[in-house]
């Protein structure tokens, strides 16, 4: 479960089982979890974030997207 990024109290990570599917990044706080489709940028799921909180996720995530695309590329190159 390759960790891409801590920002803030947020970890940005994906798992290595997820080669199969579009590029994402799940995000994790404590028990709180959501993940983001990379491209485009859209919300998969939340679990137990205030949308409020999830709002200030996805602007990281749009920010940050070019790197995680980048980092997800490299992970699962062959």
């Amino acid at each position: 479960m390759p960790t891409v990024d801590i920002i803030g109290p947020y970890r940005f990570f994906f798992y290595s089982g997820d080669r199969d599917e579009p590029p994402h990044i799940h995000v994790e706080r404590d028990k709180n979890k959501t993940k983001f489709w990379l491209d485009p940028i859209r919300l998969e799921y939340n679990r137990g974030f205030s949308r409020s909180e999830v709002n200030r996720i996805q602007k990281t995530v749009e920010q940050n997207r070019a790197r995680f695309l980048r980092r997800w590329n490299e992970f699962f190159s062959d």
